[in-house]
């Protein structure tokens, strides 16, 4: 009697399929290593720093923002995704706090990195077979999330120029 032995190979050799997870399920389980991971990626920039913020007012958009991009993965493919309401907010905040467009730039681009970083911190448990388009769907959300700050900040602008016209 001859035994069939199964060799695998690629990504998932020697992993416990059982604890593979999704993208949006790491995200979820790590968000608070997220946004502390982030905050230790912000505090290193000098031109971020340099916008005297306590903890809550630094970070406290981040969950929203997160649950966002999470809500994104899970949804269908071909759904439309909502506008991030929370992201415009964000952006109101960030001008108010005296971000320049510039500022918020590189903080959504430390979003990025950061959310990326974590996925490679559990590529153990990564589930493959969507990890690319995850991180297609992270790439674009991120950055519809930014347009819509940016188009607050314009918004912003455009105000203040017609007040300006206006005396």
């Amino acid at each position: 009697m001859s035994k069939s032995v199964e060799f695998v190979t690629g990504p998932r050799a020697g992993r416990d399929t059982a604890a593979m997870e999704s993208v949006a399920d790491i995200l979820e389980r790590e968000l608070h290593t997220v946004i502390v991971d982030w905050l230790a990626r912000v505090e290193q920039e000098p031109d971020l720093k340099c916008i005297p913020l306590n903890f809550a007012d630094r970070t406290g958009h981040l969950p929203h923002l997160l649950h966002d991009v999470i809500a994104r993965l899970r949804l269908d493919a071909g759904t439309k995704a909502p506008i991030s309401k929370a992201a415009a907010e964000h952006g109101d905040l960030r001008r108010k706090q005296g971000y320049t467009v510039a500022m918020a730039v590189e903080e959504s681009r430390l979003l990025q990195v950061t959310i990326f970083s974590t996925l490679h911190k559990n590529v153990k448990n990564l589930e493959f077979s969507m990890l690319l388009p995850d991180v297609v769907t992270i790439a674009d959300e991120v950055d519809a999330q930014l347009k819509e700050q940016m188009l607050r900040f314009m918004a912003a602008d455009q105000a203040k120029q017609v007040a300006v016209k206006a005396k």
